[in-house]
């Protein structure tokens, strides 16, 4: 009587189909991810021309320096100011001068969101399309 012997099967993970499984994966994840884009500033720039001269009635300047502290030029020099209370104070020149232009100028190291919180407190004191220069920083 013969015995036939048991044969042993290999306990093998089939990889031919690894490489497949892997890029379609990897297309699906690729296909189905969105990215978050950085809309930037929503500013409408004017048409490029000659500069006019604008009369110093019609200019509000803001000064914001290093530490962050806001300064408004109020017609009798400069006025410390908190960020909160810069469209109050826009608002209220706006109602005497339609005409108003506000000239942002900051320090090279001032941080970028206190810039953003001041540009946003006159975009709101306009309402609606903000007549605002943003002077180049002094060196």
């Amino acid at each position: 009587m013969l015995l036939e012997r048991k044969k042993k099967h290999d306990a093998r993970i089939p990889t031919s189909s690894q490489a497949d499984i892997a890029f379609l994966l990897l297309t699906f994840f690729l296909v189905t991810t969105s990215l978050n884009v950085d809309k930037g500033l929503m500013s409408t720039l004017p048409p490029r021309g000659e500069p006019k001269p604008i009369p110093r009635k019609n200019i509000a300047d803001i000064f914001i320096n290093a530490g962050g502290q806001v300064a408004l030029d109020i017609g009798d020099g400069l006025q410390p100011v908190s960020i909160g209370n810069v469209k109050d104070i826009i608002k209220q020149r706006l109602a005497v001068n339609e005409n108003l232009i506000v000239s942002i100028k900051t320090d090279r190291e001032t941080k970028y969101q206190v810039f953003i919180n001041v540009l946003d407190q006159v975009q709101i004191a306009y309402g609606g399309k903000p007549r605002i220069s943003i002077a180049e920083p002094e060196s």
